[in-house]
């Protein structure tokens, strides 16, 4: 540190940055061990970042990255969605349904990016915006499973009837992207996902994480 530079500053992107490096969190003594300062000083700098959207924390405790980092550049968001409709508009038109990025926003899953398959005669208005409690809806628990087995691979979560009556959908999470926590999925009218819709959701998201990276 110079006498030119702040240490609250220094302290609170160094924060940023351990956070963005970990898809898991980090608690509170652990940051205060990898910063080497106390648990009051880290818990200031958290509600600090927290204000602005920075950092958030999930009901265990652990922070994470906020999307309000993302909202520090302008062009994030549209580059996001850019990396990710090559990937959806070839999961919707090979399902014929639906299908969304969605990342997480404090408790909320938040659809960024949204493509609507172009040869079926219906499918569910979906929009890009919309967002969900995490625990309900396909993209929002395939996200928390992830977060209950950050180095497993959990596969997809399917759901019936929890955003929408006679609405499925079928989401597989974002895996190894630093900083990000996500998923890619779809959803359709139906009483029941096909079952080669699942594995083709992974495909997906996979695709998406390794454009994202």
């Amino acid at each position: 540190m110079t006498a030119e530079t702040s240490q609250t500053l220094d302290r609170g992107l160094r924060v940023l940055k351990l956070l963005a490096d970990t898809d898991h969190g980090l608690t509170v003594t652990e940051l205060s061990h990898k910063l080497g300062v106390n648990r009051t000083v880290v818990y200031r700098l958290l509600a600090t970042l927290e204000q602005h959207a920075l950092v958030r924390r999930d009901l265990g405790g652990r922070a994470r990255v906020g999307l309000g980092v993302l909202g520090l550049g302008r062009q994030v968001h549209p580059l996001v969605r850019e990396a990710a409709l090559p990937a959806l508009r070839s999961l919707a038109e090979d399902i014929g349904a639906t299908a969304h990025l969605t990342l997480v926003d404090g408790a909320e899953a938040l659809a960024v990016a949204v493509v609507e398959p172009t040869w079926t005669d219906y499918h569910v208005a979906y929009r890009a915006g919309f967002r969900h409690p995490l625990d309900r809806g396909a993209a929002g628990k395939a996200i928390l499973s992830a977060r209950q087995k950050p180095f497993e691979d959990p596969g997809y979560t399917l759901t019936h009837g929890e955003l929408e009556a006679g609405a499925s959908g079928a989401a597989a999470p974002l895996m190894g992207v630093t900083g990000v926590e996500g998923s890619v999925g779809v959803v359709m009218l139906a009483d029941a996902v096909p079952e080669r819709v699942g594995p083709r959701v992974v495909e997906a998201a996979r695709e998406v994480a390794e454009a994202l990276r």
